[in-house]
């Protein structure tokens, strides 16, 4: 009788726990898709496929979750893993900006009400927000390259304006921010106490949503925030292709793609019908709906836990942001199978993976003081770079997702150096193009730093079946 009251006390409290751990995350949001076997699709952590947490097939409320990224527990990560005899020599971040307000208005209804000015005790929460604030509000001496100085620090609207980073947007970074720091500081000491701007290279696209979600990142991240020490550079495009963005054969399978794209939304009727429908609530010609990409501004509502909008003539429903959300899993399922989307990515991710090469080995050699380098990007910088990577099983940049390249060297052989590539704190090396058929050869747990220069500087190319042997022939190979 003991045994089974002890028994029972204990299964209680099991599930008191899976209540409590359940609640912390989602109580203030969206209630949590539950799959067909009864496992709770919680995790949003995840890039590759998890029989125990993922639910069976397709489910678009559980991607647009994931796609979220909604602050809840701390986070578990693999960044900053490796064997006592390594050590770190430096860390490249790329980053997609935070959580924002929606580009696009769906026509004839009210736009959604977010407050975009930081108040700290509203969710979500982070310790370091009003510090931030405090902090960016005394930073109007900051020097950063035109025309980033121009650019609001952080948001502060109390309707949010288009495209703006919202208070979640700047406490993911913030937690992205800590994160790192305590691995990379805390654990590994990357950056010094006195650490100097010769050590930080900063880069960001000229919106505000870039410059703001960096500095969040940024603040959380290093160990005392000196303006005088930070440094933005503007990069005009997307890419991050500095001087060689003009790549006609790039557009040339971008079109291709596109066309793609097009084709497959032909075949959809249940996209059609569900246009069909939004159109005639909104009181506008089909065409003119999609054209406004409707569900950019449907997403916001879900990510905040805002109902749908409506007019007289009804409501766009959930069922609607459904149709659309698995046709964004169709595409991008056809899209990896097709691989006409990978031409593009490897010309347009070339540039910027060539330049982060360049850096490794510059630090490998002991050439650079730059420990730490930090992008500042949009979802179409890191989806080519994922794609290039050959991580297909990638899923489309969250907000505030990361991608991290860590480069490290063998004590025991000190002219070794290798890398790990993580993406959102999951380990990815062994998925990538470069390094899938190394584990079998190399027993330590990350890649030769020759595996990627090589696949970058010869293989990426070669990937294109072109014959091409540098960026710019590829670039303009003719014929095509």
């Amino acid at each position: 009788m003991l045994f089974r009251n002890r028994f029972l006390l204990l299964l209680a409290l099991a599930a008191l726990l899976a209540l409590l751990s359940l609640s912390l995350q989602f109580f203030h949001l969206i209630p949590v898709s539950v799959a067909k076997n009864g496992v709770s699709s919680k995790s949003r952590k995840r890039i590759m496929p998890d029989p125990v947490t993922e639910p069976p097939g397709m489910d678009p409320l559980y991607e647009a979750l994931l796609y979220c990224n909604i602050p809840s527990v701390a986070e578990r990560s693999m960044e900053g893993h490796a064997p006592h005899h390594f050590k770190l020599v430096s860390v490249h971040v790329f980053i997609r900006h935070g959580d924002r307000y929606p580009l696009y208005v769906i026509p004839k209804t009210k736009r959604p009400e977010i407050d975009c000015t930081l108040v700290a005790n509203r969710k979500p929460y982070h310790p370091k927000l009003e510090a931030f604030v405090s902090h960016m509000s005394k930073g109007s001496g900051a020097s950063f390259e035109s025309p980033l100085h121009s650019l609001p620090l952080f948001p502060n609207h109390p309707l949010c304006e288009m495209g703006e980073l919202t208070q979640t947007g700047v406490v993911q970074h913030l937690q992205n921010g800590q994160l790192l720091r305590d691995i990379y500081l805390k654990k590994h000491q990357l950056l010094p106490s006195d650490w100097s701007p010769d050590q930080l290279y900063l880069e960001t696209t000229g919106k505000s949503r870039t410059l703001q979600s960096g500095l969040a990142l940024l603040y959380g991240f290093l160990p005392d925030f000196d303006w005088k020490k930070v440094y933005f550079r503007h990069q005009p495009s997307a890419l991050f292709c500095s001087g060689s963005c003009y790549c006609p054969m790039r557009n040339h399978y971008l079109e291709k793609e596109q066309r793609r794209q097009y084709l497959l939304r032909l075949k959809n009727g249940q996209l059609e019908r569900a246009y069909g429908e939004m159109a005639k609530v909104v009181d506008i010609p089909t065409k003119q709906l999609r054209a406004a990409n409707p569900i950019d501004s449907l997403l916001c509502h879900f990510c905040h836990n805002l109902s749908f909008p409506c007019t007289g003539n009804g409501c766009i429903d959930m069922e609607h942001f459904k149709a659309i959300k698995t046709h964004q899993m169709e595409d991008e399922r056809e899209r990896r199978e097709k691989k006409l989307y990978l031409g593009y990515a490897l010309l347009g991710a070339h540039p910027i993976l060539n330049q982060t090469v360049g850096r490794m080995l510059r630090a490998a050699e002991g050439r650079s003081e730059e420990v730490f380098a930090l992008y500042s990007a949009h979802d179409v910088t890191l989806s080519p770079v994922l794609s290039a990577l050959g991580l297909t099983e990638a899923r489309f940049p969250r907000f505030a997702a990361r991608l991290i390249f860590e480069l490290w060297q063998d004590r025991d052989e000190p002219r070794e150096h290798a890398v790990r590539v993580l993406y959102n704190g999951v380990d990815v090396t062994f998925h990538t193009s470069f390094c899938q058929d190394h584990r079998r050869r190399w027993p330590k747990p990350m890649c030769p730093l020759d595996n990627l220069v090589r696949f970058v500087r010869r293989d990426m190319l070669v990937a294109l079946g072109s014959g091409s042997t540098n960026y710019y022939d590829a670039c303009h190979r003719k014929g095509f």
